[in-house]
C-alpha cells in the first residue's frame, strides 16, 4: 500500500512542472509528411502574399511617378512656325502655378525616342513628327492642369495635353485584379491546409484510438485530449510554416540580389526585362503573419477535428 502511494505522485508529474508522456509521438512518418505538406502550403501562401505586395507597391510607385508628369504634344502645321509654337507652349506651362519644370525635347531627342521602333539612321525631316514637352507638376496638382489645358487651346491650336489618366486607370485595374486573384489563391491554399490537417488529425486519432478511449473512459475530459492534439499539431504547424516562410523569404532576397547584380552590369541592358522583385519590410512582415496564421489554423483545425471524433466514442 505504501509503495502504491509512493507511486501516485509520479502519475501526476504534470502537476509538478514536468511534461507528461505525449499521447502522440513527436517523430513519426505521418508527422514528417504533414510538416512537408504544411511547408509547401506555407511557401505557396508566402509567395502569394509577397507577389501581391510587390505588385501593389510597384504599381503605387509607377502611378505616383506618372501623375507627377504630363506631356504636351505639339503637331507641325503647315503655315505655322513650329519652333515658335514650341517656345510659346513652354512659356505657358512655366507660368502655371502647378508646374515645377517644363522641358521641350529637341529634334535629335525626338528622333532618339523613335529609334527603337523605326531604327537608327533614318531621316525624319520629311515626316510630320510631333514634338513633346515633358512637364513636371506638383505631387498633388490642383486646378492648374485645367487652366493649362485651356491656355494651350486658346494660344497654341496645334498643342494637346496628356495627363496619362487612361494609363493610370488601366494600371489600377490590373493591380486590383492581381490583388483579388492573390487573395483568392491565398484562401484556396489555406483551405487546402485546413483539409490536410483535418485528415492528418483523423488519422492520428484513429491510430491512437485505444489510448484516447482509455483516457476518455477513465474520466479524462475531452478538453484534455483535445489540448494534447492541439499542442502536438501547433508544433508541427510552426515547424512546417516556418520552413515554408523561410524558403519564400530566401527566394525573394535572392531575387532582389540578382536584380541588383543585373542592374549593376554595364548598360543595365537586362534590368528592364528582369525587373526588381525585392520585398520591403511590410512584405516580410506579411510572410511572418502567414507563418503564424498557418500554425494557428493547424492547431485549431486539429482541435475541432478531435472534438468531433470524441463525440463518436460511446
Amino acid at each position: 500500500m505504501e509503495s502504491r502511494l509512493a507511486e501516485e505522485p509520479k502519475a501526476h508529474d504534470a502537476d509538478n512542472g514536468r511534461p507528461p508522456n505525449p499521447i502522440l509521438p513527436h517523430d513519426s512518418i505521418a508527422g514528417r509528411s504533414l510538416i512537408a505538406v504544411i511547408a509547401i502550403m506555407s511557401f505557396l501562401a508566402a509567395l502569394t502574399v509577397g507577389a501581391v505586395q510587390i505588385v501593389h507597391s510597384k504599381t503605387a510607385e509607377w502611378r505616383a511617378d506618372v501623375t507627377r508628369e504630363v506631356t504636351i504634344q505639339i503637331r507641325p502645321v503647315e503655315g505655322q512656325n513650329f519652333e515658335d509654337d514650341i517656345r510659346k507652349a513652354v512659356e505657358i506651362a512655366k507660368k502655371n502655378s502647378d508646374v515645377v519644370e517644363a522641358h521641350a525635347y529637341s529634334k535629335e531627342e525626338s528622333e532618339k525616342l523613335l529609334e527603337p521602333w523605326l531604327g537608327a539612321g533614318i531621316d525624319l525631316g520629311a515626316l510630320p513628327v510631333p514634338r513633346l514637352i515633358r512637364v513636371r507638376v506638383q505631387s498633388t496638382p490642383g486646378s492648374g492642369l485645367a487652366d493649362l489645358r485651356k491656355a494651350l487651346s486658346e494660344n497654341v491650336s496645334n498643342a494637346s495635353l496628356d495627363d496619362h489618366r487612361s494609363w493610370t486607370g488601366r494600371i489600377a485595374a490590373i493591380s486590383n485584379t492581381v490583388t483579388f486573384t492573390g487573395v483568392a489563391l491565398l484562401g484556396l491554399v489555406l483551405i487546402a491546409t485546413i483539409l490536410s490537417v483535418s485528415f492528418a488529425t483523423r488519422g492520428a486519432v484513429a491510430a491512437n484510438r485505444a489510448v484516447v478511449e482509455v483516457l476518455h473512459f477513465i474520466g479524462a475530459r475531452d478538453s484534455y485530449v483535445a489540448n494534447a492534439f492541439q499542442r502536438h499539431f501547433l508544433i508541427v504547424g510552426l515547424k512546417g510554416s516556418a520552413i515554408g516562410g523561410a524558403l519564400a523569404g530566401l527566394l525573394f532576397s535572392m531575387s532582389q540580389l540578382a536584380g541588383d547584380f543585373v542592374s549593376a552590369l554595364p548598360g543595365g541592358i537586362a534590368a528592364p526585362f528582369l525587373g526588381q522583385f525585392g520585398l520591403n519590410r511590410m512584405g516580410y512582415f506579411g510572410i511572418a503573419v502567414v507563418v503564424l496564421f498557418v500554425a494557428l489554423i493547424t492547431a485549431l483545425s486539429s482541435r475541432l477535428t478531435v472534438h468531433r471524433t470524441l463525440r463518436t466514442i460511446d
